[in-house]
This record gives C-alpha cells, structure tokens and sequence, in this order.
C-alpha cells in the first residue's frame, strides 16, 4: 500500500496547482484591471465567470469520475485547464477574459471530486482524514503561494508572463496524473460501474445538510481568499505585496492545521462534526473582527486565525461525504456537493463587490462575508454521525 502515497502526491499536486491558476486574479486584479478598463466593483466579475464554469462542470465531473475512473478524468482535466490558462494571457477585452475565465473553470470542475474518488480508493476510514488533511492542504499552500510569489512575479514579468508559467506546469501535472495514477489499489474490488443511480443520494438528509454547510463556508473562504487583498489595498490602504504577505500569513496556519485536524478526526473515529463546528465559530468570529482592524501589524497578528477558520473545516467535510456517499458514489457526491458549494464562490465576490462600493465600508465588506459561517454553523448542528446514514451501493 506504499503507493498510495504517490496516488495522494500526485493529486495534491494537481489540487494546488488547479488553486493556484484561479487565485492568480486575485494578486493581478488591480493591475490587470486597470489594463483592461475594469472599475473596482467589477474585479470580481473574472472570479465570477471562473466559479460559473467550475460549478457547471463540478457535479458532471464527478460522475464521470465514477464512470470511467479518477486517473483518467484528473489527467484531461490538468491538461485542459493549462491551456486555457495559458490563453488567458492573451486577453484583450473584458468579453475574451470572461470566457476563457470560464473555460479555465470547465476544465477544473472535476478535480475536486476526482481527488477525493482517489482517496477513497487508496485509503481506508482509519487513515481517510489524514489523507484529507494533507490533500485540502494544497488550498491553503495556493492560497499562501500565490499570494508569496504571484505579486513580484508579475512584477517582473507581467500578469500576461505568470499565467504563461502557470499554465506549462498544469499541463506537465497533466502528464503526470496520466502516467503515475491508477484508480485503485491492485486487487480492490472494482469502484467504477458502467450503470450508476444517484438516488441513493439525493435520498440522503445528511448530504443535503452538508451541501448547504459547504455552501456557507466557501461563501467566507473565498470572498476571503478573492477580496482580502483588494480589501486591504483600497479600503485601508496597503500595497499589494503588503496585503498579499498578511492573506499569506492565513495560508501558512490552515497548512499546517489541515493534516492535524484530519489526524484528530481519525484518533475520534473518522467523527468530525463538533471540531468543524468548532471552525465555523472561530472564522465567523475572525473575520468579524478583520473588519475592524486598521493597522498592518493588527492584520499580521489576526490573519492566521482567519486561515485557520476558514480551511480547517475543509478536511472533515470531505471526509464526512464521503463516508456517507461510500466508494461507488464517493465522486457523484463529492461532485454534486462541490457544485453546490461552490455556487457561493460564484456569488460572493459580486455581492461583497456591491457592497464595498456602494458602502465603502471595509467592516461591511467582511461582515458580508462572516455571515457564510455563522450559517455553516448552524447547519452542521443537525448533521447525524452515523454510519447506518450511508446509502447501500446501487446493485
């Protein structure tokens, strides 16, 4: 079984990189924006067109998942998404940059749930939250990479330059996922069935309280991840490398807290409600709080909090759907979920938009976005853990 590391490598590394290529806009908006003509309000229109294709694309992938396998899906859709990312630094025009934004999220829309069908594969319920842990890893490490390195990069070499380099790794990541993944350990039982219902599924109470939990805590992390610098810059006055080093700082803390959650959730018997509930009181509390501070320092010493509330959480919710979907439906679920949730990265970054511009009020804007987790939280309550919640696989 010590290949399944390499399996848990090789997704990891195509996780970080899929983040890295939608975050980028994030460190490149301000400039770019101004290239292209766009007024402050409408950064996130890009984000948007992004999240639009990714959801679409997010539940189909994950059936294909199921279908034909996760190496396969997972190598085409790394392959796809650096080329269109690699064409989108040939846009022009507003029109040409929504699109291709949203072809770079068609392409990505399966790797989520191609990675956890992997991990269910590889790995069994005492060692799933490590593996967990370490996979949503590569959020947080996208997150504190590109806010590291992204801004002098494209200092240097213009926004245009960083998404030609980013989009010749994804497509190397690409080839990598084809030649090194394989879909399951030799001798498992057979996972991916010709015929699959997703009944079992849309039957299930818990999955539709955990598509609305994941709902309501991407709608912080990545208003988070995508307004934080913008925020910062034009709200209270920082430069980009400063607000890019601070949102840095909330990557480093969720990097290392990941796999030690996922460890915890293991030592507990793979029960992981009362910790995430414990994550989603401490981001809604962070980011209340963000929003009143003023000073570098203040948001140096407060960022590592904010990163650890909003992707500590990730880890034990994937787990937790996957145990409930079980390995023959574990990418429709984590697809059709995934899609859900990421309807609210599609929809935050146009309503905090709307409300810094219409407010210009920097505690606003992030009170906007702490409300996703007061919600979270309140959903996850009336989660059950219980094995017996698990749909029998479809004969």
């Amino acid at each position: 079984m010590g290949y399944r590391w390499v399996i848990l490598f090789i997704a990891w590394l195509s996780f970080l990189l899929s983040f890295i290529d939608r975050l980028t806009w994030a460190n490149v908006a301000v400039p770019a924006g101004a290239s292209l003509g766009l007024p402050i309000a409408a950064l996130g229109i890009f984000v948007t067109a992004f999240y639009a294709g990714y959801v679409a694309s997010n539940a189909i992938g994950g059936i294909i998942s199921d279908r034909i396998g996760g190496r396969t899906t997972l190598g085409m859709s790394m392959l796809a998404l650096g080329l269109a990312t690699i064409a989108f630094s040939f846009t022009a025009s507003i029109a040409f940059g929504l699109v291709v934004q949203g072809l770079m999220g068609l392409a990505a829309g399966a790797d989520y749930a191609c990675c956890i069908k992997l991990i269910v594969a590889w790995f069994d319920r005492t060692s799933r939250g490590r593996a967990m842990g370490i996979l949503m890893m590569a959020s947080s490490l996208g997150v504190t990479a590109t806010n590291a390195v992204v801004p002098s990069l494209a200092a240097a070499i213009g926004w245009q330059g960083v998404y030609r380099v980013l989009g010749s790794a994804t497509i190397a990541v690409g080839g990598l996922a084809f030649l090194l993944l394989r879909d399951r350990p030799p001798g498992a039982t057979q996972a991916v069935r010709p015929v699959l219902s997703l009944r079992p599924l849309l039957r299930n109470r818990n999955l539709w309280l955990l598509g609305l939990t994941g709902f309501a805590a991407l709608w912080g992390t990545w208003g988070f991840a995508f307004w934080a610098n913008a925020l910062m810059v034009k709200g209270r006055g920082l430069s980009d490398v400063e607000a890019g080093f601070i949102v840095s700082l909330a990557g480093i803390a969720a990097i290392i807290g990941k796999p030690a959650i996922g460890l915890l959730s293991d030592w507990s018997g793979g029960r992981g409600k009362w910790l995430t509930f414990a994550t989603f009181v401490l981001f809604a509390v962070m980011l209340t709080v963000f929003g009143r501070l003023t000073g570098k320092a203040a948001f140096e010493l407060a960022a590592p909090f904010v990163g650890l509330g909003a992707f500590l959480y990730s880890p034990l919710l994937a787990a937790m759907v996957a145990e409930t979907s079980g390995p023959v439906l574990a990418g429709s679920a984590a697809g059709i979920l995934g899609a859900f949730w990421q309807l609210g990265s599609v929809i935050v970054p146009v309503v905090v938009g709307a409300v810094f511009q219409s407010t210009g009020s920097f505690q606003a804007a992030f009170a906007t976005l702490a409300a996703g987790p007061v919600v979270a939280a309140i959903c996850i309550l009336f989660v059950r853990e219980d094995p017996r919640s698990r749909p029998e696989p479809p004969n």
